[in-house]
């Protein structure tokens, strides 16, 4: 087979293609809902082109749909999105000496599914450059990103469209499972992941969401003493 098949680029997009399955109906219905509660088309594309990150994005339209204060949007988004900064500590090793402009785009597009599946595979490949991981990790953002932004427009214009007995609201968890579940690798990743859905659970009457801040620091902390003590 020629090389150029076996390019660092033509695997990753062979690696992100699959997550279409997935991020279609996710932003489809990130869409339909920003659409509900009477965002405008160009708001809620804003939403997906600039923040990027399906779980923060859903847990601040459903603060605004409740009526939160602003303030409190704003932190429960971030706070869902602190996983982005361990994804871009996690990328330092491997990407921290590439040209700035690259490291920018990459930042950019770190997501969930672009982390998930670059992280495992560099660790598989060291003899990479980082030039192969960057254009590795290019290449399973090709199809995610536009995946992602397209299948959001698609539900703010056709929302209205949809019967409600397509329970499209499938997708979100079954994106984390399918991402969290092959990375549980240690008996910290465990723990923690046991912790955040037991913590989850308990909190769950908490107003505003904040219960989610809540487990996540209580998982983060168990993750870290589980790791300190091994």
């Amino acid at each position: 087979m020629p090389s150029v098949f076996r390019s660092p680029f033509r695997k990753g997009l062979a690696a992100g293609f699959p997550f279409i399955v997935i991020i279609v109906p996710f932003g489809a219905l990130f869409g339909v809902l920003a659409a509900e509660i009477g965002l405008p088309i160009a708001q809620i594309m804003g939403f997906s082109v600039l923040v990027i990150a399906g779980a923060s994005q859903f847990t601040a339209v459903q603060l605004m749909a409740d009526g939160v204060p602003a303030v409190v949007v704003v932190l429960s988004a971030l706070a869902v999105n602190l996983r982005m900064v361990m994804y871009s500590a996690a990328m330092v090793p491997h990407l921290g000496s590439a040209p700035l402009w690259q490291r920018a785009i990459v930042s950019y597009l770190l997501v969930d599914q672009t982390y998930a599946i670059s992280a495992e595979v560099f660790e598989e490949e060291p003899a990479w450059s980082v030039a192969d991981k960057v254009a590795f990790f290019a290449g399973v953002a090709v199809p995610v990103f536009p995946g992602w932004v397209g299948a959001t427009w698609a539900g703010a214009v056709l929302g209205a469209q949809v019967p409600e007995g397509w329970q499209l609201d499938f997708a979100m968890p079954l994106a984390f499972l399918a991402l969290v579940g092959p990375m549980l690798k240690t008996r910290a990743h465990v723990a923690a992941a046991f912790v955040s859905v037991v913590a989850a659970l308990l909190f769950a009457w908490v107003p505003w969401n904040l219960g989610l801040i809540i487990a996540a620091c209580l998982a983060l902390l168990t993750g870290a003493e589980v790791e300190r003590r091994s």
